[in-house]
């Protein structure tokens, strides 16, 4: 499972004189202000992303062990229906768009279960999932796999779209480090915010990786961060 939570599929801004001076700006500059962006509104991000992302750009989110599909968290709540799915992943062999889960190895899909249905961990152990698809229930085990996901400039911006602006800043962010080599800038970030489900707070440093053009624009961008790939390969859930 990959949750489209917007901080993850974009991060930036940077301040309004800068923002309107494109052509001025290093590659230190707008991937500093990608990061920015992010942590300062639906708007801002969205913005951003149109002005200065190659129209051939990708965003590469991280790998994870899971399914291979995406569901908008900010639907009618306790609900999971596939919005999309990541082609040559497990899903793209028995899930479709659309199919919206009523169970997952035994767990009822519900507000209060979110965050115990088990799509991610061990590669190649199955999970059996009930679904309803066209208004039939159907039973189907599907096997976890790696998953390598990236997204078109498009897909990114139609993603942040569909994303709860009230839900969008963290409570505190900052810009820890930015390092440059020719055309790739790497960003060390960190942000506090609280969990909505749990009221927990909690923190987190994250690396992004950009690549530019020679006009200057995004073409790629990739997360850092493999911690939980790691534990999932080796077979550890997370869970409350």
């Amino acid at each position: 499972m990959k949750i489209l939570k917007p901080i993850t599929l974009f991060l930036g801004i940077i301040s309004l004189n800068l923002f309107s001076m494109h052509h001025e700006l290093s590659n230190e500059d707008v991937a500093r202000g990608w990061i920015e962006a992010g942590y300062a509104g639906k708007d801002q991000a969205i913005a951003y992303a149109k002005k200065h992302m190659a129209e051939d750009g990708r965003n590469y989110p991280g790998r994870y062990v899971g399914f291979g599909f995406t569901y908008n968290p900010d639907a009618e709540p306790g609900t999971m229906i596939i919005t999309a799915i990541t082609p040559e992943s497990p899903a793209s062999e028995v899930l479709k768009v659309g199919d919206s889960f009523t169970s997952v190895n035994g767990i009822a899909v519900n507000e209060a279960n979110m965050d115990r249905l088990n799509f991610r961990g061990k590669p190649g152990e199955e999970v059996k999932t009930t679904l309803n698809r066209d208004g039939k229930n159907l039973t189907i085990s599907v096997a976890r796999g790696i998953i390598s996901a990236s997204y078109s400039k498009s897909e990114i911006l139609d993603n942040m779209e569909s994303g709860n602006v009230d839900d969008w800043v963290p409570e505190e962010s900052n810009i820890i480090e930015v390092l440059s080599n020719d055309a790739t800038v790497y960003v060390l970030h960190r942000s506090k915010d609280t969990e909505q489900t749990s009221g927990l707070p909690f923190e987190a440093v994250s690396m992004h990786r950009f690549t530019f053009d020679e006009s200057g624009n995004v073409v790629s961008i990739r997360s850092l961060s493999e911690d939980r790939f790691v534990l999932e390969q080796q077979g550890f859930t997370i869970s409350r």
